[in-house]
């Protein structure tokens, strides 16, 4: 398991990275910052692409949920 130190690093790191890519519309820059990271510390790259993908996944699995509610309501509206 990385340090704590890199592994807060990499949280905040994420969190930068996938505000750029909401705001910039590119969906695979995180890839890059990796490769920049994996250039010098191939552990700071390891736990960065572990809390993009985390999160990444998770904003995945929100979407499906909101799709099934809605789906759902569509099918079987309130009296």
């Amino acid at each position: 398991m990385a340090d704590p130190v890199v592994i807060e690093m990499a949280n905040k790191l994420a969190e930068e990275c996938l505000a750029v890519q909401n705001e910039t519309g590119e969906d695979r820059l995180f890839m890059e910052v990796g490769n920049v990271l994996g250039a010098s510390s191939q552990t700071l790259e390891e736990a960065f692409l572990t809390a993009i993908r985390t999160r990444m996944a998770n904003d995945q699995g929100r979407a499906f949920l909101r799709k099934k509610l809605k789906s759902h309501r569509e099918a079987h509206p309130k009296a």
